[in-house]
C-alpha cells in the first residue's frame, strides 16, 4: 500500500520551511531500497543497479544512489551530463535511448558508457560516432504479446523500443566485424507490474536468447539487462512487490541456463526504488460546490501530471486527519486550464478546510521530472528529507525569470527579467 513511513509531522514541518507546493523525498528510504535490491542479487558477482535518471533527474538523489552502489540508465544528453557531474564514468554509465541524435552516441562513448542499441541501423550510426566498443548491449522486441501464465503483462508487438530477432543477428553479425568481442541483451516488456514473476520470466527469456547467440555468432554474452517492470502499489488495496522473491526467481532462471555463471545481471529501477520516497505537499486553496464537491490546491499537473495523462491514480492523505472518517467526496484539482487537471475524481476524504495540508503519496519517480509550465505555471521545489532527520532543499522552485529565459532574443527580455 502507499508509503506511510514519514509520520505527518514531517510534513508540516517541511511545509513550515518551504512554500507548497513541493516534492519531498526520503532518504533513508532510498537507501534502504538500494541496499535491499543490492541483497536481493547479492548471488551474482556482476550485478548492478542502474537507476533510470528520467524517474527523478536531481543530483543530491544521483549521489546518493551513487554512494550505494548503484549506475546510471540514461537517455539523452543532458542525463549524460548530469551522469558525469556526479561522477559517474566508464560502465557506471547505460545510455538506452531511441531515435537519439547521433552525438549522443558520441558523448557516450567519450564517457565509456555501455550503449544500449535500439534499432538494426544503430550500428552503423555508432561506428561513424564514437566507434564500436568491446561490449555492446542490443534492446530486443519479441513482439506480441508477452504473457506469464495465462495472464498478458504487456504488449511488446505495439511498442516503439528494440529489435526483432532476425535483427539482432544481423547486428551482431555487424558489430562483430567491427570490432566488437561481447554484448548484452535488454529488454521492457511489461510497466509498473507487482507481480514476482515478471523478472525472473524476463530474465529466463534473455538468458536462454543470449546463451543461443552467443553459440552462433562466437561473440561471448555479457548481462542480461532487466528493464523497468518491477512496479509499486499506489492504491491501498495493491501488495507490495516482494524484491527478495523476484531476486530468487532471478536466480533459479539463471543457475538453469548459466550453472557455472559467467553472465552479468543488470537492473533499470525507476519507480521502485524511489517512487515509494516521494510525496507532493500542497495545500488546500479554495472550495467549490457546484455539480460536485471540488478542492482546489496550490498543485497542479505541472507538479505531477501522471493522474492527467494517464488517469493514474495517487492515494492522497490530510494532514492531521490520516485517521478520520472519509465520509466526505472530493475531486481534488489545479488551477490549470485543462478538465483534466485533477488529483483524485470523487475521492472519498476525511473534510478538508481551506489551509489544510494534503500529501499526495508516491510521487518519487515520474513526479517533478515529468513538470511542465502550461499557462505559465512554475513547477516548485524539490526538498530531501535528510537520514538524519534534517531538511535540505535540492531544487528550488521555479521564478518567472526561469520561464522567460529562453526568451533571451526578444525585445522584451529587459522587461520580462531576463538576463
Amino acid at each position: 500500500m502507499p508509503n506511510f513511513t514519514l509520520e505527518d509531522s514531517v510534513f508540516e514541518e517541511a511545509a513550515e520551511r518551504f512554500p507548497t507546493p513541493f516534492h519531498l523525498y526520503d532518504e533513508l528510504g532510498i537507501r534502504e531500497n538500494a541496499r535491499l535490491l543490492n541483497r536481493a542479487f547479492a548471488w551474482c558477482e556482476d550485478f548492478r543497479e542502474y537507476f533510470a535518471v528520467k524517474a527523478l533527474p536531481n543530483p543530491a538523489i544521483l549521489r546518493i544512489l551513487k554512494e550505494e552502489g548503484c549506475g546510471l540508465d540514461c537517455s539523452s544528453a543532458t542525463e549524460l551530463t548530469l551522469a558525469k557531474v556526479c561522477g559517474f564514468q566508464g560502465d557506471e554509465i547505460i545510455l538506452s535511448a531511441n531515435a537519439m541524435p547521433p552525438e549522443e552516441f558520441s558523448q557516450a562513448r567519450e564517457l565509456g558508457a555501455f550503449i544500449n542499441l535500439d534499432d538494426l541501423t544503430d550500428v552503423e550510426t555508432l561506428r561513424t560516432h564514437g566507434g564500436i566498443p568491446e561490449t555492446v548491449c542490443l534492446r530486443y522486441n519479441p513482439g506480441g504479446a508477452f504473457t506469464i501464465g495465462n495472464t498478458i503483462m504487456g504488449n511488446p508487438g505495439e511498442a516503439k523500443y528494440g529489435m526483432t530477432e532476425p535483427q539482432l543477428r544481423e547486428a551482431l553479425a555487424a558489430l562483430k566485424a567491427g570490432g566488437a568481442k561481447a554484448f548484452g541483451l535488454h529488454a521492457f516488456l511489461s510497466s509498473n507490474t507487482t507481480d514476482e514473476h515478471y523478472y525472473p520470466t524476463l530474465a529466463g527469456n534473455l538468458f536462454a536468447l543470449g546463451k543461443t547467440l552467443a553459440g552462433e555468432t562466437g561473440l561471448r554474452f555479457a548481462f542480461a539487462d532487466l528493464s523497468g517492470g518491477v512496479g509499486i502499489p499506489y492504491r491501498p488495496e495493491e501488495k507490495k512487490t516482494d524484491i527478495m522473491a523476484v531476486g530468487e526467481g532471478v536466480r533459479k532462471a539463471y543457475r538453469e541456463i548459466f550453472p557455472q555463471g559467467g553472465v552479468g545481471v543488470k537492473t533499470e529501477l525507476g519507480r521502485w526504488m524511489t517512487g515509494p520516497c516521494g510525496w507532493l505537499v500542497t495545500r488546500a486553496m479554495h472550495e467549490k460546490r457546484i455539480y460536485r464537491n471540488y478542492i482546489g490546491v496550490d498543485a497542479s499537473a505541472v507538479n505531477l501530471m501522471r493522474p492527467a495523462m494517464y488517469g493514474a491514480y495517487h492515494h492522497i492523505t490530510v494532514c492531521g486527519k490520516r485517521n478520520a472518517q472519509e465520509d466526505h467526496l472530493y475531486d481534488i484539482t489545479g488551477s490549470l486550464c485543462e478538465n483534466n487537471d485533477k488529483f483524485a475524481i470523487q475521492r472519498p476524504l476525511p473534510e478538508i478546510r481551506l489551509g489544510d495540508l494534503l500529501v499526495i503519496h508516491d510521487t518519487g519517480a515520474h513526479g517533478s521530472s515529468m513538470g511542465y509550465n502550461y499557462n505559465g505555471r512554475l513547477r516548485g521545489a524539490e526538498v530531501l528529507y535528510t537520514a538524519d532527520g534534517d531538511y535540505k532543499l535540492i531544487r528550488r522552485a521555479e521564478k518567472p525569470q526561469d520561464y522567460f529565459a529562453t526568451l533571451d532574443m526578444d525585445p522584451a527580455a529587459k522587461e520580462l527579467g531576463v538576463r
